[in-house]
């Protein structure tokens, strides 16, 4: 072993042990080697140490995973109905096996294609309309200085997200009436009333304005958490470079709240036609079939009221496997485009 000293002229020097001789003992082997063959090293934390230490969170996270598991993935063993012959009554498994004919069924069904467009035109129309509102109404809110004013703001926009749909489509009914109050308003100015919950050209714009009042406010919270984590120095550099207010929000603002809104955007996609079932059949008529009659509607009428379940699994599985595809689809768009993704 090499022995490094300081001569008396202080330069370091290395001496060579003779040869035969023993090496000098390592003062280090020994404790090393103990620890290899002792015990696992402090940090590590034995799943018994840590289910003491954290059993409330993991408690408090098993209820819902139960829920998941009892009210999302045990259902889906029922589309196997999808392809089988269920009879009210019968088993519940269908009594025999029918392959594909449910599925080419709804696939030459004109009804079904109609109900289909209406509902991409009604989702399509809501996630255009609702996913941008809330990311303005958080940057406005965020510029905001006057603390009290920027509370009620927020009240005042959250306060529809508490309120039961039933509420919702109540106050629409009363207030689109042929005595409501905007047609008493229309005919203040000199117009003459319209029948808008029986017009089927006015359903898709009455179901996005609700939608938009109803949800925009809640939306922002989490565009205003996000807002809290961008780096405050980074505005700071761009107001040294000479950026304005628009040109701050611009390359620093969304670009700090971006992985937010690409989650929020995908998972927007994958409920996509999953138009709100409880809103439209509380609002639509007979009259507004053409425009307001959705997939989720359909399914209600075919399934609970015609007693034809199977057919109605059918298409409430294409229809799943139609979310699942967009969701993936925007997902690896997102991954490959932006650089940010739920996976």
């Amino acid at each position: 072993m090499d022995v490094t000293y300081e001569s008396a002229a202080g330069a370091p020097r290395t001496a060579t042990p003779a040869p035969g001789s023993a090496p000098e003992p390592d003062d280090d082997a020994g404790p090393r080697r103990g620890r290899r063959r002792g015990r696992a090293p402090t940090g590590r934390v034995s799943w018994r140490k840590t289910l003491r230490r954290d059993g409330v969170l993991y408690l408090m996270a098993l209820l819902p995973l139960i829920f998941l598991v009892i009210f999302r993935y045990m259902p889906m063993v029922g589309n196997v109905i999808a392809f089988r012959r269920f009879r009210p009554g019968g088993g519940i498994f269908g009594e025999e096996w029918v392959g594909l004919r449910y599925v080419e069924l709804f696939i030459n069904d004109p009804t079904f294609w109609h109900v289909f467009t209406n509902t991409a035109i009604i989702g399509g129309l809501t996630l255009t309309v609702t996913f941008p509102l809330p990311i303005v109404l958080a940057l406005l809110l965020n510029e905001v200085r006057k603390t009290a004013f920027k509370r009620i703001v927020q009240s005042i926009s959250y306060l529809p997200h508490f309120l039961s749909i039933v509420i919702v489509a109540g106050m629409t009914m009363q207030l689109l009436s042929l005595q409501g109050t905007v047609n008493q308003l229309v005919e203040v100015v000199g117009g003459e009333g319209i029948p808008f919950l029986q017009r089927p050209e006015w359903f898709r714009t009455i179901y996005v304005g609700t939608e938009v009042w109803q949800t925009v406010g809640w939306g922002t919270i989490l565009y205003l958490a996000a807002l809290t984590t961008v780096d405050s120095s980074l505005y700071e550099a761009a107001r040294i470079d000479g950026a304005n207010r628009w040109r701050q929000t611009w390359h620093v603002t969304l670009p700090g709240i971006r992985p937010t809104m690409v989650t929020l955007l995908i998972l927007n996609i994958g409920t996509f036609l999953n138009v709100g079932f409880e809103k439209v059949l509380l609002l639509y008529t007979p009259l507004t079939y053409s425009t307001a009659d959705v997939i989720s509607t359909y399914l209600y009428r075919v399934g609970l009221v015609a007693n034809n379940l199977s057919y109605a699994a059918a298409i409430g599985l294409f229809q799943a496997c139609i979310g699942l595809v967009m969701v993936l689809s925007a997902n690896f768009i997102s991954r490959r485009v932006v650089g940010a993704s739920l996976w």
